[in-house]
């Protein structure tokens, strides 16, 4: 259907998405709840000629497990998460974290595989056409500096994911299709840490399912800053989780343009542990709290998740 010169296609397949894809390369983007899409979009920092709707592709929205992983399909609703009970019973930080996105009704509407993919963010950017042209331009949108930095190399434009850092503390992977077939990759490895192209997934790419490890018991703890309870995108989210094996894993989100990853063991310093995520995080001032603040946090919430952790496994 052809509206004001616009292209939607709704596929009812993954491989039909696929063609379309590769039929509209250069000028297309997905949607699937459309929850980040549609506003980018009205703000005017989306200015794709065709959106290629997934919503009818019944094969992104199952829960499977198998031996060894819980495979959670890229078109599940972060409201729905919770009437699976696997999910429940394995990854409740993962319940947590989806309940901490915006607000309820959003929550019916936004999928987990756009929240991993979500755009990131900066106050200097997310913001409407004729204000950015007042402002000066920054360089995700044609301008000369990055305005929060001064810089005229590097966007540092925040990744603002809740889930993603759970499913990375969790070892997650994703399962994904594009025109050079099928793969699997560490959800963490998607990331580039360039705030102006946050992914290194190729245009064409669909997310069918993110695979959670289920052989070990994990334990994680899930944190968030923001100003508001709800609506409100992440200051700074925060995962650490535990295996069965003496694994740690600690993720940091809202403090970097991509999810920052630190690995240990129970038999670390867990001071050094959290020295390592604080000197890893590019924190500059482009939220509403300031720079300094968000960077104390960190090690508050770290500190509070290693001794929620202990009490768990005392219990």
């Amino acid at each position: 259907m052809i509206v004001a010169e616009k292209l939607y296609l709704k596929p009812k397949t993954i491989e039909e998405a696929i063609r379309f894809a590769k039929q509209y390369e250069n000028k297309f983007r997905y949607l699937a709840g459309g929850t980040d899409v549609i506003v980018n979009k009205f703000q005017g920092n989306d200015e794709a000629d065709c959106l290629i709707d997934l919503a009818n592709i019944d094969e992104l929205k199952q829960v499977v497990k198998n031996k060894n992983h819980l495979k959670i399909g890229s078109l599940i609703r972060l409201d729905d998460l919770k009437i699976h009970s696997e999910i429940k019973k394995l990854f409740p930080a993962l319940l947590e974290a989806a309940h901490s996105v915006a607000s309820p009704m959003l929550r019916k509407t936004a999928t987990i595989g756009g929240n991993i993919l979500c755009e990131n963010r900066c106050i200097f950017y997310n913001q409407s056409e004729w204000w950015r042209e007042a402002v000066g331009y920054c360089l995700k949108c044609d301008g000369e500096i990055c305005i929060a930095t001064g810089g005229k190399k590097n966007c540092f434009s925040k990744f603002v994911s809740d889930t993603a850092p759970v499913l990375i503390a969790l070892n997650a992977s994703l399962n994904i299709i594009d025109t050079n077939g099928e793969s699997i990759i560490l959800l963490e490895e998607i990331y580039s840490g360039d705030g102006m192209k946050p992914r290194k997934l190729s245009r064409t790419a669909i997310i069918k399912s993110i695979q959670v490890p289920t052989k070990e018991k994990q334990i994680c703890i899930f944190k968030k800053l923001r100003p508001r309870e709800a609506v409100d995108f992440s200051s700074l989210t925060t995962a650490v989780s535990k295996s069965e094996n003496g694994t740690i894993r600690i993720v940091l989100g809202g403090v970097d343009p991509k999810p920052i990853l630190v690995e240990g063991n129970v038999r670390d310093d867990k001071k050094e542990l959290i020295k390592q995520a604080v000197k890893k995080a590019r924190i500059i001032d482009n939220d509403f709290y300031p720079r300094l603040y968000r960077k104390e946090m960190i090690t508050v919430f770290l500190e509070r998740s290693f001794a929620e952790l202990e009490k768990i496994l005392k219990a």
